[in-house]
């Protein structure tokens, strides 16, 4: 995890350039969720309201390479995620600036409410276009793990976000769910970050055919190809048991191998 800096441990010429553009800052909030950046903090301007400002030193070239792989696919996901206000790259520093989503990170359990927003968000997901910019694909993630014919079984060519984890998802005031942190996106079948979210779901309490239930409804699910769901749900476990050990993966595995029942269908 990078090291966190507070907003008044930021370089003076940052944040005159933060303030100028942004206007006066009169209210400061730290976040402590995420682990690709050295800054993250939602200011309050007096010419722009609230912001989300995210950084990263100079000297972090993979904190770089997130920063700019968010801003590049920021035009894309307008409605998915929140737009990018304003650049700054000032004394050592590259910042993105955020519109600042009101709200609280999604509840994945089951009889929150919050199933109508993520149904309304995995459709926009599904309608996002096309990317005219170079990205990795999503069999990349995985090529330490892969088996013949895999990599092939996972091209696609939709924007993937890949990491849908509660504290990725935000519900704002007007009840809709907010995909956030864009910072390692991938090229894929565009059927994945439904199955993401439903392995999510399984998680954090919903039964497994409740889970599926819910993404049988969504249209790029009902179009994915067998093949490629068993490579997908294969090499993740492979992975998953890889980082943390066969024991503790078991119960994760378990979710991701529940996906191939709903192909099935």
């Amino acid at each position: 995890m990078s090291e966190r800096f507070h907003w008044d441990q930021l370089p003076a010429e940052l944040r005159a350039v933060v303030e100028e553009r942004a206007g006066e800052v009169t209210g400061i909030a730290p976040v402590d969720e995420g682990l690709n950046c050295s800054l993250a903090v939602v200011i309050r301007t007096r010419g722009d309201g609230p912001l989300f400002l995210k950084g990263v030193r100079s000297s972090d070239p993979a904190g770089l390479d997130g920063l700019r792989c968010e801003e590049r696919v920021n035009e894309l996901v307008r409605g998915v995620g929140p737009a990018v206000r304003h650049r700054f790259e000032s004394d050592g520093w590259r910042c993105l600036a955020f519109a600042h989503v009101e709200g609280r990170h999604v509840d994945y359990e089951p009889g929150t409410g919050d199933l109508d927003a993520l149904t309304r968000t995995a459709r926009r997901m599904y309608e996002l276009p096309a990317p005219r910019v170079a990205l990795p694909g999503l069999a990349d993630r995985f090529a330490a793990h892969l088996r013949p014919g895999e990599a092939d079984a996972l091209r696609g060519t939709h924007l993937l976000h890949t990491d849908t984890n509660p504290h990725n998802v935000l519900i704002g005031a007007s009840g809709d769910a907010y995909v956030v942190d864009w910072a390692m996106p991938a090229l894929g079948p565009a059927w994945v970050d439904a199955a993401y979210l439903a392995t999510w779901l399984m998680t954090y309490g919903h039964a497994p055919e409740d889970a599926l239930a819910w993404l049988s409804g969504l249209p790029h699910w009902r179009e994915a190809d067998r093949t490629a769901v068993e490579a997908f749900v294969n090499v993740t476990c492979r992975s998953w048991t890889a980082r943390v050990g066969e024991k503790d993966a078991l119960l994760g595995n378990a979710h991701f191998r529940h996906l191939l029942d709903a192909t099935r269908r």
